[in-house]
């Protein structure tokens, strides 16, 4: 029932892509609309509760929890488990918007910043940091860690289902759970399609910088076809020779662009900035966490920050279920400081070198970035490389890293997405993985061909909204489990001891 209804559901919304893609968009962008400008207020105090609730966690008297059995060893090595992290949750968008994001701010910043100055650019990295570093991690240990305990501690099915059995029981076998099923499907599903389209755009814009390809819908079409056979052969490799090998392919390849960018662009500089920007960040971050603006009614915080949570959120059922299939054996705090804190470093780095770079040549170099971020956004990366010494070389490095990145969030998400459909198998079959993963390709194709695209991404942003309640009521069924735990675990030290108290008064 979980399957066919979801796949009816993507089906039917597909269809409406492709009849009435105008219509499609207007009905999205008003939904949006109606969604940050009423529960802006909710994503911003749940998405800073998640962030407080894993640092609760990671330092409390659940800390020592493992993810599985007592004896249970972590099953893959730290440095393979952080590119796992790593590609899954950032991958292509770090690539994407590593220079554009910061050059928007710049020449569009925050809360009435005058626009080309000081304040512009040091605003720009900070709300870059912002944006991609604690709070979307957050949102991707709450749901991670929920799944992996359940799965690994309690022996439940790899459902997001299975995590509500402390709240109602035997109800998560019945109507309750499918439908939670449901919304876990439809959000990966369309959060997928929509990277695959927009990573689709990224790849084509770079083989148009090196190879004067031409930037159409016809290549973008062939580049999705190529693709797609690549991640289904890696889809039908396994996990532990597939998405292991690419995510440790990925980081090494973004390990070599992001020494390269640094060592030949202004290394001094990007330097002080990471310094500064960590540091306004940090200071800033309860202040940028809790921000709106109820009096001048400034549309930036909806366009950019609400965008972003709703966005992390929608994506949060593909990543955390990922994250939780490869943290197997890990603790609570080894988990959470693991999963929050190191790819948040790397991201901040990511945008400083990046980001940096972009805003020293726009200011400095006085180079147009800021005008091709405007006109073609996938330019941007590939204007500022280009720059650089060997800048062809750098721009046909970030190429491969963006393809890599694409076949391992769409291997990752067959994947996750059998599993789903699967009734939690932590192993789906190559048929189901198959399926998925032509589907998708079909929905990007589809949507492309259609110019939906836009659409459909901001119709899965607005279904984050009943997904985020979702994640809070995990939650609380975490917290009343892990409770549960701690009871019988202080009643068997007890039970324990008394035996222990008894021995020894037989002794005397």
């Amino acid at each position: 029932m979980t399957f066919y209804v979801s796949i009816i559901i993507v089906i039917l919304f597909v269809l409406w892509g492709i009849v009435a893609p105008a219509h499609l968009s207007d009905t999205a962008t008003a939904a949006l609309g109606f969604t940050t400008s009423t529960f802006g207020w909710f994503y911003l105090l749940v998405t800073f509760g998640f962030l407080i609730f894993c640092i609760y966690l990671a330092f409390s008297k659940y800390g020592h929890i493992r993810l599985g059995s007592d004896d249970d060893e972590p099953e893959y090595s730290s440095f393979t488990w952080f590119a796992m992290l790593f590609s899954a949750g950032m991958g292509i968008g770090l690539v994407f918007w590593g220079v554009a994001e910061p050059l928007s701010h710049y020449y569009s910043p925050p809360l009435g910043i005058p626009a080309g100055t000081a304040d512009a650019a040091r605003a720009a990295l900070r709300y870059s940091f912002f944006h991609w570093g604690l709070h979307p991690w957050a949102i991707y240990s709450v749901i991670a860690l929920v799944l992996a305990y359940f799965q690994y501690r309690k022996g439940a099915p790899g459902l997001v289902s299975a995590t509500f059995s402390p709240l109602i029981g035997e109800k998560v076998n019945g109507p309750i759970g499918n439908l939670i099923d449901i919304l876990a499907i439809i959000a990966t599903a369309f959060g997928v399609a929509t990277s695959l389209g927009l990573g689709t755009l990224q790849i084509n814009g770079g083989l148009t910088h090196l190879f004067n390809i031409p930037h159409n819908t016809t290549v973008q079409i062939i580049i999705i076809a190529v693709t797609t056979v690549l991640y289904l052969v890696s889809a039908t490799t396994g996990l532990d020779r597939g998405i292991k090998v690419l995510s440790n392919s990925n980081l090494l390849v973004a390990s070599g662009l992001l020494v390269l960018t640094l060592l030949f662009g202004p290394t001094a500089f990007l330097f002080e900035n990471f310094t500064t920007t960590l540091g306004s960040y940090l200071q800033n971050l309860i202040q940028m966490s809790l921000q709106l603006t109820p009096f001048s009614q400034n549309p930036w915080v909806t366009n950019w920050t609400l965008f972003y949570w709703a966005w992390w959120i929608a994506w949060a059922p593909f990543v955390g279920t990922f994250i939780a299939r490869v943290s197997r054996g890990r603790t609570i705090k080894e988990f959470v400081i693991g999963v929050l804190l190191v790819p948040s470093l790397l991201s901040c780095v990511w945008f400083t070198v990046f980001g940096g770079t972009g805003l020293y040549f726009e200011i400095f170099d006085k180079i147009p970035i800021g005008t091709a971020v405007q006109e073609d956004i996938t330019s941007a990366l590939f204007i500022t490389l280009e720059h650089l010494p060997l800048g062809t070389i750098i721009s046909a490095l970030a190429t491969l890293l963006i393809i890599t990145f694409f076949i391992t969030s769409a291997d990752s998400a067959t994947f996750v997405l059998g599993m789903f459909s699967t009734k939690g198998n932590l192993d789906p079959s190559t048929k189901v993985k198959l399926t998925w993963g032509i589907l998708q390709a079909l929905i990007a194709v589809v949507l492309l061909l259609s110019g939906g695209l836009q659409g459909l991404q901001t119709a899965s942003i607005v279904a984050a909204l009943p997904f985020t309640v979702i994640m809070i009521l995990m939650c609380v069924s975490l917290r009343k489990a892990l409770a549960a735990e701690e009871r019988v675990f202080r009643k068997a030290a007890k039970e324990r001891q008394k035996k222990l108290d008894k021995l020894l008064e037989q002794e005397k």
